[in-house]
């Protein structure tokens, strides 16, 4: 009798949770699609034909949902109990194209998402846990220069490859490097930028990361290409640096791990080892409101723990606090979409190989996490800028910005 009870109350929970999915539906994406349910009935939701189709092979708590929209969907997804038919991307950017969608107010309950202080212990904590995974898992989706950040396509046809050379090239170009001159890179991946700019410009080169992984192969291609001379990297918290100086100081996709409470320190270590007329460039993800943290929770839990995207008004105040010039700013969202795209496919295409070592759990982890951000840049839920600024006055950059196009 008492197993019929609990049956019964399970069969009326369901169904309270049905009518609440319903309802939740008829506003929350911005094109029509199908929704399947657990008990097989489907709806559709929009005029004309169905974008994409969401099966729910059971439901998701209604307090879960309403408790934190993003983790409930997100881990619902890497369990299998969300199942998405069509473009995961897609599905996503049609959340955020619906300003409407409660869910689309994400920044709302990231407010209540317990920000920790990243010292050094957790900053190299966390940087393992989303770097360390290992290099082959990598070089299975990134480009052959094996750079993790934004690229530059200067047009649509541009490989992914070139779009990341691009980008290095567009960065270099930017500071006005000069032969001789010094660089440090904070955060320097696999090396694709420090290579380049020694090569090219022939300055001498310091890279910092606190990824073994990328720190070891970075040291592997500075070997091969028998610049030991002229560059180095080094396996070490920017913040240890100390008694050191350098023309020109760039971060690329590093500043999104300092988290809220150390950006002040961040710009005051830049600051404090930029030489006098000194030339910095940082290039991040940014946020639209202030004080909001563009991280969500699920992100934050099982991609970049220790993660906080700052807005635009937070980076303006923090280089004006420290009393540095700031020369140009210019918005990369458009590229970063089209980057993380092509991140995506490639993630489907190693699928074979990717499931030699990782279970299906982390693949759909990742396909959301590649995905969703795409989607993020396309609809413009967040950005990614990059901030050129200076050490006192400096005469050091080009009257005009065309210096910056020449090929």
């Amino acid at each position: 009798m008492d197993s019929t009870i609990r049956k019964s109350s399970g069969v009326q929970h369901h169904g309270i949770d049905k009518m609440f999915y319903k309802t939740m539906f008829k506003d929350l994406f911005a094109d029509p699609c199908t929704v399947h349910f657990w008990d097989g009935e489907e709806e559709h939701y929009g005029s004309g034909e169905s974008k994409f189709r969401l099966t729910f092979n059971e439901p998701i708590p209604k307090a879960d949902i309403i408790a934190d929209p993003s983790m409930a969907f997100g881990e619902a997804y890497m369990h299998g109990i969300i199942d998405i038919e069509g473009s995961v991307r897609e599905a996503v950017e049609s959340l955020y194209n619906n300003k409407n969608s409660f869910l689309r107010q994400g920044h709302l309950y990231n407010r209540a998402l317990k920000l920790l202080s990243n010292n050094k212990k957790r900053s190299r904590e966390n940087i393992e846990h989303h770097y360390d995974i290992g290099n082959e898992f990598y070089k299975l989706w990134l480009d052959e220069t094996m750079t993790y950040s934004c690229g530059y396509f200067h047009s649509q046809d541009d490989t992914l490859c070139q779009a990341q050379k691009n980008k290095v090239d567009y960065i270099l170009k930017k500071m006005n490097l000069k032969e001789g001159q010094t660089l440090l890179d904070i955060g320097c991946g696999w090396g694709q930028l420090i290579l380049t700019a020694v090569k090219q410009y022939k300055v001498k080169a310091l890279g910092v990361t606190l990824s073994s992984e990328q720190h070891d192969k970075v040291k592997e291609r500075i070997k091969e290409e028998g610049l030991e001379d002229s560059l180095a990297v080094e396996l070490r918290d920017y913040r240890e640096l100390k008694d050191r100086t350098f023309d020109r100081i760039v971060s690329v996709g590093m500043l999104e791990h300092v988290g809220k409470d150390h950006l002040q320190e961040y710009f005051s270590h830049v600051s404090s080892m930029l030489k006098d007329g000194g030339v910095s460039l940082l290039h991040c993800i940014t946020g639209i409101h202030e004080g909001a943290g563009g991280t969500n929770s699920w992100i934050n839990k099982y991609i970049f723990p220790g993660g906080y995207i700052p807005s635009i008004q937070e980076l303006v105040a923090h280089i004006s606090g420290e009393e540095l010039h700031l020369v140009d700013v210019e918005s990369l969202r458009r590229h970063y979409g089209k980057t993380l795209e092509h991140w995506a496919q490639n993630f489907e295409e190693a699928l074979p190989q990717i499931r030699k070592t990782k279970d299906e759990v982390f693949i759909r982890m990742w396909r959301m996490y590649l995905n969703s951000c795409a989607a993020s840049f396309n609809s413009g839920n967040i950005d990614l800028h990059q901030f050129l600024f200076t050490k006192d006055i400096t005469e050091d950059i080009p009257f005009c910005r065309d210096y910056l196009y020449r090929c």
